[in-house]
């Protein structure tokens, strides 16, 4: 068949079946009648097949005609397997089973209720549950707002409970970025633009923006690979960009750096990163900025000097605790702290990384965000620093949960993701996306339409926050905001629950500092053996 069709994707070879045995089928009706019925159905065949063509509902369709409708078929199987495969299961249903359901559905703004109660093992060891109350609450979702800007920061952002996490362009395709910025332009909220810089399609809907820094200064650098300033300074002043994020590490592949092969190193994405055209594109594992913990701070100092006054933050996935305390070391040193940290999980998703990276290093997002909570509470800096999370965090109770732990808000990538249309083949990494999300191939991305995905980009968002107030209202609250430890339940065994508030310690504000006894154990363990000049433990 390839060397009969040299030059047509696999994709399209339904189609051009049966044109083909359309084409035989109509002529051969002289000599033998019953032809006709073959003509009849390869004609329909063909009459679909352009229909999915021409649709712009369904992407897998687009790119798929024909042969995409089995995707869907087996879709309105879907509960008669769930079921089969979930006979014996006494695990949690697994997140691709559950979650991405629940995305999808309120992308599209279908009922996502459903019938015959739970289907996790409430009896399993590690479900968590939130508490309700006698006197259930009715919050207005679009109160959910927090404003993120401490004391030095003179434009503070005033942001939704739930935003876009960092993916940028490249690793997705041009119409996947318009729509989950035109998406966030509709229903207010923020788009993180990933560490490969602010593209024309990040611009074209006018949707608030976070910019990310890597190591690799992308859009901001010069001719040697080094941040420059003075474009920095340029970027920065764009007023749709409403906060600037400094990437230290992912979840997904913490300490470990990136390469984007020169192959796929197009003008566009040359001209978006400030790189040349046709040459590997390398993201350091580190940035040449700052060295040091006291380093890193003025580093934000100045970032937030050269942009006007914006929100400057950091983005890392917590590993080394003492790297983490040397830098509130530093921020208490140099009275200069950070607007945001994003804690990002080690279970967060990338398009690609090695094997052990995405399994086995990077502190979680639960333990990490503690970490974080704790180590400026106890620093007194909590209340001038607001804390963000991010790593697999889809549903509303997702939302309340990181909150419960210590997070003002939080960042979502695959659920937005989910909303475009992704259905997790697993093939970001190889330019042929089926759904056009994850690729640079014009064709392929076609099949993406910004219009129809915007719109479901914005109602994931709302819909997830609806869920959320829900969830806050049953529990008796207002706001996010209200949500504490106590609120969270897990069962820690099959005959045993404990309170979040038991199973993660709280410091005393400003203790850190003051010399008081220390119950959290690897803050009583670090705190005193680092510093602001250094990384590295002393002694």
């Amino acid at each position: 068949m390839k060397l009969l069709l040299p030059s047509v994707e696999p994709r399209y070879w339904a189609l051009l079946l049966v044109g083909v045995v359309f084409a035989f089928a109509v002529p051969a009706t002289l000599w033998q009648p019953w032809f006709l019925l073959l003509a009849v159905v390869a004609g329909f065949l063909m009459f679909v097949g352009f229909r999915d063509l021409a649709q712009t509902r369904q992407s897998i369709r687009r790119n798929y005609p024909i042969l995409g409708h089995l995707r869907f078929w087996l879709e309105e199987l879907r509960p008669e397997i769930r079921q089969y495969f979930l006979e014996d299961d006494t695990s949690e249903i697994p997140f691709s089973r559950n979650q991405r359901a629940i995305a999808y559905q309120r992308a599209k703004g279908v009922i996502d209720k459903r019938p015959f109660g739970t289907l996790v093992n409430v009896y399993g060891t590690g479900h968590e549950w939130l508490n309700h109350s006698m006197v259930p609450t009715h919050p207005d979702p679009k109160s959910f707002r927090i404003k993120i800007g401490g004391p030095d920061c003179a434009k503070p952002y005033d942001s939704s409970v739930l935003n876009i996490s960092a993916m940028s362009f490249g690793a997705l395709s041009s119409n996947a970025i318009r729509a989950l910025n035109k998406g966030a332009k509709l229903d207010n909220f923020a788009h993180d633009t990933g560490e490969g810089s602010i593209s024309r399609y990040h611009r074209e809907h006018g949707g608030d923006l976070i910019w990310e820094l890597g190591t690799g200064y992308f859009g901001c650098r010069d001719a040697n690979g080094n941040f420059d300033p003075l474009r920095f300074a340029d970027r920065a002043a764009d007023p749709q960009v409403k906060m600037i994020e400094i990437k230290l590490s992912q979840g997904a592949k913490p300490g470990h750096g990136g390469v984007l092969p020169g192959a796929k190193v197009s003008a566009e994405i040359a001209a978006t990163r400030g790189v040349p055209e046709g040459l590997d594109c390398i993201s350091p594992p580190s940035h040449s900025a700052f060295s040091t913990p006291r380093e890193l701070v003025a580093f934000v100092a100045k970032l937030r000097d050269l942009s006007g006054g914006k929100p400057i933050g950091m983005k890392l996935c917590i590993g080394h605790p003492w790297e983490f305390l040397s830098m509130v070391r530093a921020m208490v040193a140099e009275g200069i702290a950070p607007d945001f940290v994003v804690v990002d999980g080690a279970e967060g998703g990338t398009g690609a990384a090695p094997l052990e990276f995405t399994d086995h290093i990077g502190t979680p997002l639960r333990e990490g965000l503690r970490f974080t909570h704790n180590a400026l509470t106890g620093a007194g800096l909590r209340d001038k620093v607001r804390i963000g999370a991010s790593g697999k965090i889809i549903t509303g109770f997702d939302i309340a949960r990181a909150i419960s732990l210590g997070a003002d808000w939080c960042n979502s990538a695959r659920g937005f993701m989910f909303a475009l249309g992704c259905i997790q083949s697993q093939s970001c990494h190889t330019d042929r996306c089926p759904t056009g999300v994850a690729t640079q191939d014009p064709v392929r991305q076609r099949a993406l339409v910004v219009e129809d995905k915007a719109t479901r980009v914005a109602n994931f968002h709302r819909n997830t926050v609806l869920a959320l107030a829900e969830v806050i209202g049953a529990a008796g609250l207002q706001h996010p905001e209200e949500l504490q430890l106590h609120h969270l339940v897990r069962r820690v065994s099959p005959t045993e629950t404990r309170s979040a508030a038991d199973l993660y310690p709280s410091v005393p504000r400003g203790s850190l500092l003051t010399g008081a006894t220390i119950t959290e154990p690897t803050l009583a363990q670090w705190w005193g053996r680092v510093g602001p000049d250094a990384f590295a433990p002393q002694g």
